[in-house]
């Protein structure tokens, strides 16, 4: 038998393509992850290689939908909400809206920081990220 092999989702979040692998293999359909690795070594590959793949069977396709339409969408748990409106964050290095708020540092934490960027010669005048991408592991403001 000549089954064709697709890609029927694409996830920034490898956790999350693993949930949906679980759920589906629970239901009978055999299915595997691609390109976990890659991204896993350097997550800024995630826009290049086009995220976490879900693979499975071309038969499976229609399956796959219903299952997945049963049990809810994941990627609305995926995102931050910003002061209760439909305004999500968005991670600038991989697209994801699955980000946290982090406090500025404090004043008195500022030093080690800049005693550790002149000893090492960086640069030891940063600014203070306000976001944490869980996906990434990037913060930005």
């Amino acid at each position: 038998m000549d089954d064709k092999i697709v890609t029927f989702q694409s996830y920034y979040d490898p956790m999350l393509a693993h949930i949906v692998r679980t759920r589906l293999e629970a239901n009978g359909v055999p299915c595997f992850i691609a390109d976990e690795n890659t991204i896993g070594a350097n997550p800024l590959y995630n826009q290049a290689v086009g995220g976490v793949k879900l693979k499975i069977f071309e038969r499976d396709v229609e399956k796959c939908r219903e299952i997945l339409a049963t049990e809810g969408d994941l990627h609305e748990q995926d995102h931050m909400e910003i002061d209760g409106e439909n305004t999500y964050v968005v991670c600038p290095y991989c697209a994801s809206t699955n980000v946290s708020n982090i406090s500025a540092s404090k004043e008195n934490d500022q030093w080690p920081d800049l005693l550790n960027s002149l000893a090492n010669l960086v640069n030891p005048f940063h600014a203070a990220k306000n976001w944490h991408c869980n996906n990434c592991q990037q913060d930005f403001e």
